[in-house]
């Protein structure tokens, strides 16, 4: 399939990452489409949205006219089907979890034009576990935006054994349509570039943090005023949902069957008590008096 054949995207996850990178598509241009289960999250995601798109208007970064045409191409459905039967291009954005990508990936697959690309935009589980629940896993692959996706200007589109250039060629165009930077990786590898090396930096963040060599707080700021980081590690962790963290360690722990590359212990300790960041109130960070 080329570029040109995409008109109408689909996203389905409403979370922090799906809706925004379903407001990038139609601020790019295109028909969008976000499907979630769940109609609360859809609400939430569209007022996240207006209230994005109105800091934007307000620092003169986009006009009133460019956003009220962007949410004019953007629709929210709890309807699967409906949504997929004339989709050129899906990307996934729920929970990092195999099962349910690959549950996912099936009904799409039945649901979606046989010419449709099917992208995950998961950072750890590449697709070829994904793929192989299609029968089209020539044009499935990983399509992983950064958050928030809003923002971040990176792309990273991963190859299985299986993708072809053609998939390969369209994802890499449509990353650069809707205004992104993207890389190609020609390998499969959990975690990918960006956040491989990140990976390793959290690591020791966290490990300085067990031993008691310094406060989170206090390495967070040797990041950002050091290093120059714009954001420390444990601040990065309570954006992007503690959570996450938790999840992407325990799926790279289950491919390697390392104890080693599960969560840490604190980690683990603020996800069983549901403190997931931002999105809770607190994660490392108390936001409920922010």
């Amino acid at each position: 399939m080329s570029i040109d054949q995409i008109k109408h995207i689909l996203v389905v996850g409403s979370g922090a990452m799906g809706s925004q990178i379903a407001m990038v598509c139609a601020l790019a241009g295109y028909r969008v489409t976000v499907q979630d289960v769940a109609e609360e999250s859809l609400q939430k995601a569209q007022e996240s949205l207006q209230g994005h798109m109105k800091n934007r208007v307000a620092k003169g970064r986009l006009t009133q006219q460019q956003v009220d045409d962007a949410f004019a191409r953007l629709s929210f459905t709890t309807e699967l089907e409906k949504a997929a039967v004339d989709a050129d291009f899906a990307i996934e954005a729920i929970i990092e979890k195999l099962d349910a990508k690959r549950d996912l990936f099936a009904k799409l697959d039945k649901m979606a034009p046989s010419h449709a690309i099917l992208a995950t935009n998961s950072s750890t589980i590449v697709s070829s576990k994904i793929a192989d629940a299609t029968s089209r896993p020539d044009r499935v692959c990983n399509m992983h935006f950064f958050n928030p996706a809003l923002v971040m200007q990176l792309v990273e589109v991963v190859r299985n054994p299986q993708t072809s250039q053609e998939t390969v060629d369209t994802t890499v165009e449509l990353a650069k349509r809707i205004g992104k930077l993207p890389i190609t990786l020609n390998k499969e590898i959990s975690g990918f570039v960006a956040n491989r090396i990140l990976g390793a930096l959290m690591d020791e963040a966290v490990n300085l943090y067990e031993q008691g060599i310094a406060s989170f707080e206090d390495i967070d700021l040797a990041c950002t005023k050091a290093l120059n980081h714009p954001i420390g590690p444990f601040a990065l962790m309570d954006l992007t949902g503690i959570d996450v963290n938790y999840y992407v360690r325990m799926q790279r722990m289950q491919e390697t069957g390392n104890p080693n590359d599960g969560p840490k212990p604190s980690v683990k300790q603020k996800f069983e008590k549901g403190e997931l960041g931002r999105k809770t109130g607190k994660g490392w960070y108390d936001y409920s008096k922010k």
